[in-house]
């Protein structure tokens, strides 16, 4: 086998298992610094998966076991080894809200739900990540994000008013009639809740601030579980997360419901591609700071494999951290082994310290997932896309709005924020900028209405179309054309500048077929110029090859103008001789 066949196998080898990449660069200077990286995350990811757990639904041993094997698989089938998975925030509330309509909450049907839910949104993931589909995150706009995010982060801070409350109140497919339902209800909280879910709130927040390098989720969880167990909060009517299964999670198949199953993919699709734009941003600011490439498709692959075990170990969907991961990067993680060591950290608690997590009072968990999401909401980006272009923050503003009203349903206000997006994409497209040309004194084209100059010449007109021509748009052009005939009724040539048509489909084929055809029989040429290569290949491949000849396409306006004003000057002179030849007979 010579060096090139060598290479190519590596690489081949490495496409599929990433982790071989990293694998031979590991030292003991690595080790020393994955090994510490992944204690301080797990000390954080241990009361978080807990807290994310309840957000989702399901007992907090389901967040311990989401942040053990997928965050081991995440990191070594992933592209990017320093990305933090296990439970999130955003990926537990979509979790939740979706399958909260096909069963009841607390139930076994919801818990296996759950489940399957991991194993869907996985296989998407998988499916994405092999199609080579990582552009489809393109379709999910910056606006519609945010909007998404701003509104998503609000829901998720406000459905924990119950746990931080002490109500048990039963949840409806309003979320907006559940948020007034706890208002009306607040006169019966239970007390020691509230000062416990306010306390570690306002102590989570103080400790941000001052002692950033202090991982204050561990601080308020632990001093939270001591005064609980020596004040007997249960006792006094307060919930507590009570008694984790010790020993690790069983490997299985998941309970497969086939009815269930095609009722949940839209949802399933929604977090897919949701939980990969949160393990994406973060991806993308690892590599911009570790200096080092990362590949969407291989992430994507990686993310799937991590939600698939996670249903093959009885646990909820899982995503790239952005917290989480952020802190791995600033704690010196340098390979994988960093989340190895932090998965190894959460055995060692299953196995041994599950009873010490018997006390820890729920309003305080309530308290971390509150905390984790204030910081996504920022209301000033909407405002600067307001600014930046107004389309754009109407999308922002539409899908904030529709997840609000849709909740707890909120997958379908991100689908609405798409919807919306790709609508008014179409819309800006259907109109593309046509720039009448003139030219200036120094010889420069420039647009004749904007610069107030007059036209190139008497019987020619150059236009410049801002866009591709597809079936969007392709009426638009035909009707600025036949407005410049009518206009100018000594027209004889129109001549279109090219450079900025990236794209000719079939529909502007049958349309310019049309046009040339019309503008023929009334004795006017439509020619072209800066014509790029891949509207080019369309026309020699079609029948505006013989419509539109060689002689009527130039290299430049200047060419083309140059070109007809001998044509028109010959045709000038033919009709003189012809009318001199007239008179003589």
């Amino acid at each position: 086998m010579d060096t090139n066949q060598l290479k190519n196998s590596e690489a081949n080898w490495t496409r599929f298992f990433p982790f071989l990449v990293w694998l031979p660069t590991i030292t003991r200077n690595t080790l020393k610094a994955d090994f510490l990286a992944g204690l301080t995350v797990a000390l954080v990811a241990i009361p978080q998966s807990l807290a994310y757990a309840q957000l989702a639904g399901v007992p907090a041993y389901y967040g311990l076991y989401a942040a053990l094997l997928p965050v081991i698989i995440g990191a070594l089938m992933g592209s990017s080894p320093v990305l933090s998975t296990g439970p999130v925030a955003m990926t537990s509330l979509l979790t939740a809200a979706s399958v909260m309509t096909l069963a009841s909450y607390g139930t076994d049907q919801f818990y296996t739900y759950v489940i399957l839910m991991a194993l869907l949104s996985g296989l998407i993931q998988i499916a994405l990540g092999i199609g080579r589909m990582g552009v489809l995150i393109n379709f999910l706009s910056y606006p519609v994000l945010r909007g998404f995010i701003n509104a998503a982060a609000i829901i998720i801070g406000l459905s924990q008013l119950p746990a931080m409350l002490g109500l048990k109140l039963k949840n409806s497919t309003h979320f907006l009639s559940d948020v007034l339902h706890v208002i009306e209800h607040a006169a019966f909280m239970h007390s020691p809740s509230f000062y416990f879910g306010v306390g570690s709130l306002i102590l989570l927040a103080l400790m941000k601030k001052y002692t950033p390098k202090i991982p204050n989720v561990l601080v308020v969880v632990t001093m939270s579980i001591i005064i609980s167990h020596f004040i007997g909060f249960e006792a006094s009517g307060g919930v507590v997360v009570g008694k984790i299964p010790e020993g690790l999670p069983s490997f299985s198949v998941p309970d497969i419901d086939w009815v269930a199953s095609m009722h949940m993919l839209p949802a399933a699709f929604v977090i897919a591609i949701i939980s990969f734009m949160e393990a994406m941003s973060s991806s993308k600011i690892i590599a911009i700071k570790t200096r080092t490439r990362w590949d969407e498709n291989q992430e994507l692959i990686g993310q799937g494999l991590a939600k698939v075990v996670a249903a093959f170990s009885h646990s909820m969907p899982v995503s790239g951290s952005f917290s989480r991961s952020a802190l791995n990067l600033t704690s010196g993680a340098k390979t994988g082994l960093a989340s190895v060591f932090s998965a190894l950290l959460v055995v060692i608690t299953l196995l041994f310290f599950t009873s010490l997590l018997y006390d820890l009072p729920k309003p305080v968990l309530a308290a971390v997932i509150m905390m984790a999401v204030f910081s996504l909401i920022d209301f000033s980006t909407i405002r600067d896309i307001w600014h930046a272009k107004r389309a754009d923050g109407i999308a922002g503003i539409v899908t904030f709005v529709a997840t609000l009203a849709f909740a707890p349903n909120i997958q379908n206000g991100i689908l609405t924020g798409i919807t919306l997006s790709l609508i008014l994409f179409l819309m800006r497209t259907m109109k593309p900028r046509i720039v009448i040309l003139g030219e200036d004194k120094d010889g420069v084209l420039r647009s004749a209405r904007r610069y107030n100059l007059s036209k190139l010449r008497p019987k020619v007109t150059a236009i410049r179309f801002d866009g591709q021509l597809y079936f969007a748009n392709v009426s638009y052009f035909e009707e600025a054309i036949l407005y410049l005939v009518s206009y100018d009724p000594d027209l004889k040539v129109i001549l279109v500048s090219g450079d900025a048509i990236n794209g000719l489909d079939s529909s502007g084929v049958e349309m310019l077929k049309n046009l040339l055809d019309r503008l023929q029989q009334s004795g006017i040429t439509l020619a072209f110029c800066n014509i790029k290569k891949p509207v080019q290949d369309v026309i020699d491949r079609t029948i505006l090859k013989e419509m539109i000849p060689p002689e009527n396409i130039f290299p430049s306006v200047h060419d083309g103008l140059k070109e007809f004003d001998k044509r028109l000057e010959e045709q000038q002179e033919n009709n003189e001789e012809q009318e001199n030849n007239n008179d003589k007979k």
